[in-house]
């Protein structure tokens, strides 16, 4: 990716959902960008639209119009395949709940989407390793989800998610099931890594206080973004 260019870019995104002879224009010429090592703050009620934004921006819901460029590529109109592929290869997520395989340790869950990648169980292993390490989890690794408090759980899923090194993260209300003290601390974590490792970040919250920490804001507000 070259240094001028965005990370993600929409523009113009439009998503209608209709009902019977109802329509409801949820996103109304919706445009952003994201760049390299910058943490974005998206904000706005509930029902505005955010979560919808950030499935389009993840390729996992097609936009009604408008463009999703990410490294400067248009891939809306892509295939599922190889929408696919560039998930796999571009970008991480993390949601308000975490969603890690309870069957699984900790360090499991995060070598998992490496391994299904292509990289070797060995290498996998060592970034995982690494990546637990950075958020504070060295001693518990081995253990299963239920064996884990909701942060450190949390924090296991922020490393999943950044498993694979990926350009974008995409974040929808990541410390929303979390206490305020716990919540600081893995936002801090979750931020330390995306500067340090110059990820463009997108992160929906309710959380004010956290937004304004972020490197900038913005606002969904009837459909479209406006800058706080």
């Amino acid at each position: 990716m070259s240094d001028g260019a965005p990370a993600l870019r929409l523009e113009g995104i439009v998503r209608t959902f209709r009902q019977g002879n109802v329509s409801l224009d949820v996103l109304r010429q919706a445009s952003l960008e994201v760049r390299r090592g910058e943490m974005v703050a998206l904000v706005g009620p509930s029902g505005a639209g955010k979560s919808t934004l950030l499935h389009i921006a993840g390729l996992l819901e097609r936009p009604d119009g408008g463009s999703v460029l990410i490294d400067g590529k248009d891939c809306a109109g892509l295939s599922d395949d190889a929408r696919t592929a560039i998930r796999r290869r571009a970008l991480g997520f993390v949601y308000q709940y975490h969603h890690l395989l309870p069957e699984f340790s900790a360090l499991e869950n995060v070598v998992l989407p490496q391994m299904i990648a292509g990289l070797s169980r060995a290498a996998a292993r060592e970034r995982a390793r690494a990546l637990l390490t950075a958020l504070g989890l060295a001693e518990r690794e081995r253990h299963r989800p239920a064996r884990l408090s909701g942060g450190e759980q949390q924090r296991v899923a922020v490393a999943r998610a950044l498993a694979n090194a990926p350009q974008i993260l995409l974040a929808d209300e990541p410390t929303g099931n979390l206490d305020h003290n716990t919540a600081d601390t893995v936002f801090g974590q979750l931020s330390h890594l995306v500067h340090g490792t110059n990820i463009a970040a997108l992160v929906a919250t309710h959380n004010l206080e956290l937004a304004a920490r972020m490197d900038r804001v913005l606002a969904l507000e009837d459909g479209a973004i406006v800058a706080r």
